[in-house]
């Protein structure tokens, strides 16, 4: 899904302010509280900002809204990729402060069904971005919540198959999780394992990592430690590739890496070596895309169901 929105509307910049929240980094346009232009306010609400891919989706975001000129926006970021409870306080903010709309990328993609109900329930329209929220959960709570995101599944699949041919049949792989309670997580997962069965490659070893950079570093090295032989990784985001790659260049070890999110600090290891491939998923579209969706809801328009978002396979060439 793309939008032709950028064009439609004049620019206006909204001027921002920078407070810090004991539960994240919040950028606020401008409050209801304060805003008397009669604009609806929507809340952006992301995991970790700490994370490359999260600050991309930060600045477009921003560079939407303000291209359009018809919503005030407030953006929030956790500390951490595991900070469920700091996610969940955002989120109870934007309730209280009333805003007309919340877009988010949940921490936990059960553990945030609750907030997302009650900020229903309150008459807050909600988009659900990049991490599935529980489908199962919604519906027990009979909350509808359109998605606006890729197929991860497919999406890591594809990385995958760039492994495969370079490691080949039998080729000795392991792959790195991320949160277990999100379902991109557990969709990066199926994804890499239909890659393994279909080329009947050899998977040694797979477990979490959370997303998180240091945390791969260790995790990684345990399992190269276990498996002087291994040929190839399957990261599910960059962050953890970095964790991997660095394990790798100090052991001198011949791996192969692949990973998804196409954050600017991988490049270099595109070009150069050891990693093959990463998933672009246009995280700063996405936020977007979210955004309209909300705008939509605003207004009064229906929007149910998947809104899938593009993505492409980079590798060193492109």
């Amino acid at each position: 899904m793309r939008r032709n929105t950028r064009t439609v509307l004049a620019v206006i910049a909204a001027a921002t302010t920078l407070t810090l929240s004991a539960c994240g980094t919040e950028q606020t346009a401008s409050s209801p509280a304060t805003n008397a232009n009669g604009k609806p306010t929507v809340c952006l609400i992301m995991k970790s900002l700490a994370n490359e891919y999260f600050q991309q989706m930060q600045k477009g975001a921003k560079e939407h809204v303000d291209q359009l000129g018809t919503l005030d926006l407030q953006i929030a970021g956790i500390q951490n990729e595991t900070d469920v409870d700091g996610q969940i306080a955002l989120v109870d903010k934007c309730i209280t402060q009333q805003v007309q709309a919340i877009v988010i990328a949940p921490a936990d993609s059960k553990a945030l069904v609750q907030s997302v109900v009650k900020a229903s329930k309150a008459g807050i329209k909600v988009v659900n971005i990049d991490v599935a929220l529980d489908p199962d959960a919604l519906k027990s709570a009979g909350v509808e919540v359109p998605l606006v995101g890729p197929d991860n599944r497919a999406g890591a699949k594809q990385v995958g198959d760039v492994l495969a041919k370079s490691v080949g049949a039998g080729g000795k792989v392991a792959i790195l999780e991320g949160n277990p309670g999100a379902d991109n997580a557990l969709q990066r997962k199926n994804g890499f394992n239909d890659t393994i069965a279909e080329s009947k490659l050899t998977l040694l070893d797979s477990k979490t990592a959370h997303w998180e950079t240091d945390e791969a570093y260790t995790v990684f090295g345990n399992i190269l430690t276990a498996h002087p032989d291994l040929q190839g990784v399957l990261a599910s985001n960059d962050s953890m590739a970095l964790g991997v790659i660095k394990v790798i260049q100090e052991r001198h070890a011949n791996v192969k890496v692949v990973s998804i999110d196409n954050i600017p600090a991988v490049k270099p290891f595109l070009q150069n070596g050891p990693m093959l491939a990463t998933l672009d998923q246009y995280g700063s579209e996405q936020a977007g895309d979210g955004i309209d969706v909300a705008m939509k809801l605003i207004a009064g328009q229906s929007v149910t169901g998947w809104q899938k978002t593009r993505m492409n396979v980079v590798t060193a060439g492109a």
